[in-house]
């Protein structure tokens, strides 16, 4: 019988004459079994990925690889590198993030203090800040020598809260977004943070912001969204942002709250307005 996986005529064969030899078949199902196997715990407690040795002594003849088909086994040999690498990877992040966020919550050798707008100021890592973002590493070092800040000194970012730069902190240490916020208070921070990520260069940051944002974006918020992606220059989250705008235009042209908008920001309702013609014109191309 001819294999329409491993036969050279494989490419020829078409449904409902499709047919596969027992080797793909038995191939097929450990690399589907091996998918589908949960992460076991080793003697440590840190999740990692079954050895070749532990796999094949936990395996049935038939769940195995058969030796004589080499495209599925160099297949089967190649999905257990990804997960090693994977799960190497993730404990190599757990470790790092771990590591910083607790000399950063600990303050452990703090060599300057970054003061909020508001509220009390927070101390940090000058090597941090730097590595973090290439604005602060330029406010911090200067052009000069005589430019670097002392150990012990400060420096002020007045536009973010004493939360807002807890948080902007916390994600330069760790890489990661408190997910513990109430979801209003959370688009308000994520609002300031995905600012802050624009105005000190931190790409990562932008990123993870413009991706919860974009993902909230509704009637309830989009004039919001869409200012703050214009601030930002967020482009991901002002295309969604326009289009939730456009779908709900009725909704949130008309109510008082968008004389205050359209006051604060002339271009954006020129470009709504366009928006909202070329939305009209294609409906109305398409329905003819």
């Amino acid at each position: 019988m001819d294999c329409c996986v491993c036969s050279p005529m494989a490419s020829k064969y078409r449904l409902p004459r499709n047919a596969i030899c027992a080797p793909c078949h038995e191939g097929a199902k450990a690399i589907i079994a091996f998918l589908d196997n949960d992460e076991h715990q080793d003697g440590e407690g840190h999740g990692s990925v079954m050895s070749p040795r532990s796999i094949e002594a936990n395996s049935s003849p038939k769940a195995s690889v058969p030796d004589n088909n080499s495209g599925l086994r160099d297949a089967w040999e190649k999905l257990k590198e990804m997960r090693d690498r994977e799960e190497a990877t993730n404990q190599r992040a757990a470790y790092l993030e771990h590591g910083f966020a607790l000399a950063w919550k600990e303050g452990i050798h703090t060599d300057i203090i970054v003061k909020p707008g508001s509220g009390p100021p927070i101390p940090a890592h000058k090597a941090i800040l730097a590595a973090r973002s290439e604005v602060l590493r330029h406010v911090l070092s200067g052009d000069d020598e005589g430019c670097k800040a002392p150990a012990g000194d400060s420096i002020s970012l007045p536009e973010l809260s004493h939360e807002e730069l807890s948080l902007f902190q916390a994600f330069l240490y760790t890489g990661a977004l408190d997910d513990q916020q109430q979801e209003e208070e959370d688009e308000h921070l994520l609002h300031a943070l995905l600012v802050a990520g624009d105005k000190y260069d931190v790409p990562f940051l932008r990123r993870a912001c413009e991706a919860r944002l974009a993902a909230r974006v509704d009637a309830r918020n989009a004039l919001r969204s869409l200012e703050v992606a214009e601030l930002s220059g967020s482009a991901a989250l002002k295309d969604r942002a326009m289009a939730t705008v456009v779908e709900h235009a009725e909704q949130l042209v008309f109510p008082s709250e968008y004389h205050d908008f359209a006051l604060r920001n002339a271009s954006l309702c020129v470009q709504i307005t366009r928006a909202l013609l070329d939305h009209k014109n294609n409906s109305a191309r398409t329905n003819q």
